[in-house]
């Protein structure tokens, strides 16, 4: 068995036979319609071939194509559901595994990494591999000093197959857009490429992870593994144990979907505030459940893996994103087209309705509308319609958005994020998690200190005792936060 394919012309081939496969079932399902068989029947049966085809492709290549494949996958609870089966379990199978590179090829990245003494670093290494994914595998073992360990081995070729793959994928891309009703998959191809470098550095990987490490050691909800020794194609980190968050979703408990859930949107809203990093890659092989949570060991906690991708973001979230989502759920359509066009949402040759933009966005926003909110596959499903049908209103006021490169990382972390948590099926206090870290979210009048509520409105509206406010301004109280 070879290891990751890395003959340009072998992975452009096979790569290159999926449009010829589309195009062959589209004649296949013309046929049997000309027999007598429904539209819907046969439209079924092709996305489900499609499918099938299509991840039995990119996990066998891993690569590029496997990274791609884990992105899509976080959208399968938008397809419809009767043919979301066959989807969800070629999804799953890319989530949490891929075929596994050869013993002798990881002793030779080793010996070449860490030196040919590289046994001496460790009291057990086990060769078969724990986990393996888009550009790396893990393997299980216990360091020198005794720590249990996962070390990450990066594939040979790794970043020529990312290429490689991304560049291929890119030029049918127009032909995957059915797979994902209203999402542009080009767009992502091309984010996921621009982000190539990133993935490959391992010294990057282990400063995000070691960041996030140290901000959430001993923090009661989530955990993130230490970083033990990092080099070229070689990242060691402490192991966590725990439930894969892809079991959660075949057969956890409500219980373990709602506390996944809700700590998934806390992890989500509160890295960025707290490290200045945005954790980019949230499919749910990269998170476990642990249990030890607050309220003892019946409790859980979230285990973060996989800092590959992070965007940068010294400030936290932007504050943008906080002041437009209040003043939507205010109601204020022309305050929110404004700050949309200052943003850049809507381009300055554009003209848009402010109250039709208001109607687009509330659907999507019905989560933080309400103290907490279950996230279904339906609902994902009819927000994907909504946006995806070519006759409704909201298909052509999206189509004349526009989408600024600084918010396009965070756009789709938001929303594969969601696609995860409609996955679970999880009830989610989300809006608690906005007001406590989203900037923006909450005004700034009604910000808390040490405790204590400041509410300059108050003394507008002429509520407060005159005197009080005497007291304030000489500093007798608490400060605007």
């Amino acid at each position: 068995m070879s290891d990751l394919p890395r003959k340009a012309v072998t992975r452009t081939a096979k790569l290159a036979a999926l449009p010829l496969g589309f195009a062959g079932r589209a004649t296949w399902g013309l046929g049997k319609r000309i027999v007598g068989e429904s539209a819907e029947i046969v439209g079924r049966e092709l996305q489900q071939r499609t499918a099938e085809q299509l991840f039995k492709v990119l996990g066998e290549l891993k690569g590029g194509a496997m990274k791609f494949g884990q992105a899509l996958s976080v959208f399968e609870s938008a397809l419809p559901e009767e043919v979301a089966g066959p989807y969800r379990a070629a999804l799953t199978k890319l989530q949490e595994a891929a075929p596994p590179m050869p013993t002798r090829t990881v002793h030779a990245v080793l010996a070449e990494r860490l030196g040919e003494d590289w046994p001496q670093l460790f009291l057990e290494f086990e060769d078969k591999p724990s986990a393996a994914a888009s550009i790396g595998q893990v393997h299980r073992g216990v360091w020198h000093d005794g720590r249990e360990v996962a070390v990450k081995v990066q594939y040979p070729g790794a970043g020529d197959a990312l290429l490689s793959d991304l560049n291929q994928l890119g030029r049918f891309a127009r032909l995957l857009g059915p797979l994902i009703p209203g999402m542009d998959i080009k767009p992502l191809i091309a984010e996921l490429r621009d982000r190539v470098s990133e993935e490959l550095d391992y010294e990057l990987e282990a400063d995000a992870q070691q960041t996030h490490a140290e901000e959430f050691a001993g923090d009661p909800d989530v955990v993130v593994p230490a970083v033990v020794h990092q080099c070229d194609q070689v990242l060691v980190t402490e192991w966590i144990d725990g439930v894969p968050l892809s079991e959660v979703i075949a057969d956890g408990t409500q219980e373990q979907r709602d506390r996944a859930g809700q700590l998934l949107a806390r992890f989500l809203f509160s890295g960025p505030a707290r490290t200045g990093l945005l954790h980019a890659d949230p499919h749910p092989g990269n998170f476990r459940l642990l249990p030890g949570g607050p309220e003892g060991e019946d409790d859980w906690r979230l285990g973060v893996l996989d800092f590959g991708t992070v965007d940068r973001l010294p400030g936290g979230l932007p504050a943008p994103i906080g002041d437009s989502l209040r003043m939507t759920l205010d109601g204020h359509a022309d305050a929110v087209y404004e700050l949309l066009r200052t943003e850049g949402f809507v381009k300055e040759s554009v003209e848009l309705d402010p109250d039709a933009v208001l109607d687009y966005l509330l659907p999507i926003i019905e989560p933080a509308q309400v103290e907490e909110f279950t996230f279904t596959r339906g609902w994902m499903r009819s927000q994907a319609a909504r946006i995806a049908d070519p006759r409704s209103p909201a298909y052509q006021l999206g189509k004349r958005l526009n989408l600024p490169p600084a918010y396009l990382l965070i756009h789709r972390v938001t929303l594969s994020t969601i696609g995860v948590l409609c996955q679970l099926g999880a009830t989610v206090r989300l809006r608690e998690e906005l007001e406590e870290w989203l900037p923006g979210f909450v005004p700034q009048e009604e910000l808390l200190d040490d405790g204590e509520a400041v509410e300059d409105r108050a003394y507008a509206e002429g509520t407060a005792d005159a005197d009080d406010r005497d007291d304030e301004e000489d500093g007798d109280s608490v400060a605007q936060a």
